[in-house]
């Protein structure tokens, strides 16, 4: 049996466990695994045979803690190429000024960047604390990590969308040579 132990933030517990525990059995049926949290200290457990799939829990947790709805986490699920990335934002940013401006470049105006970001790269994006988390496949997580990492480094937002947009025509491209 193998195990797994994440520390998650207290204030999202409640939304990992969901209305009556449907959330963190919806978790365990789908993974074949047991989850034992102790809300006190924010520590869970996950125990499975399967190790692939206790993997897959514990990434389902982790995104549901860096502000992903349980129904956006549970796309991880869909397919086996879908994974989580995070990117720590406190390496980029010397103090909490700089920080929610960092924070601000990427979810934009009432969130319109983060949005773009999401459409034009495929992948889906939450901004919450000191993290940004993205969940996609892997070249759709590549896309969106450069594209956030350039807003990291303070390049303007018509370069990372025209970025964006080469990268939407490339995958485009392949698809329909993969096809034809």
């Amino acid at each position: 049996m193998a195990t797994q132990e994440i520390r998650v933030t207290r204030a999202r517990i409640a939304v990992i466990i969901g209305k009556g525990g449907v959330i963190k059995r919806k978790i365990e049926n789908e993974t074949k695994t047991n989850l034992t949290i102790d809300s006190e200290d924010g520590l869970i457990t996950i125990e499975g045979e399967d190790a692939p799939l206790l993997l897959k829990a514990a990434d389902i947790v982790m995104a549901i803690n860096r502000g992903f709805s349980p129904k956006r986490a549970f796309c991880l699920l869909e397919d086996e190429d879908m994974i989580l990335d995070i990117i720590d934002l406190t390496a980029a940013c010397r103090n909490p000024k700089q920080m929610e401006r960092t924070r601000g470049r990427i979810i934009g105006s009432a969130g319109k960047s983060r949005e773009q970001i999401e459409d034009m790269s495929g992948a889906e994006i939450s901004v919450l604390g000191k993290t940004v988390a993205i969940i996609g496949g892997v070249e759709q997580v590549k896309t969106a990590r450069h594209a956030i990492e350039m807003l990291i480094d303070g390049m303007p937002h018509e370069s990372v969308f025209s970025y964006l947009d080469k990268k939407k025509k490339e995958a485009k491209a392949n698809i329909f040579d993969y096809y034809y």
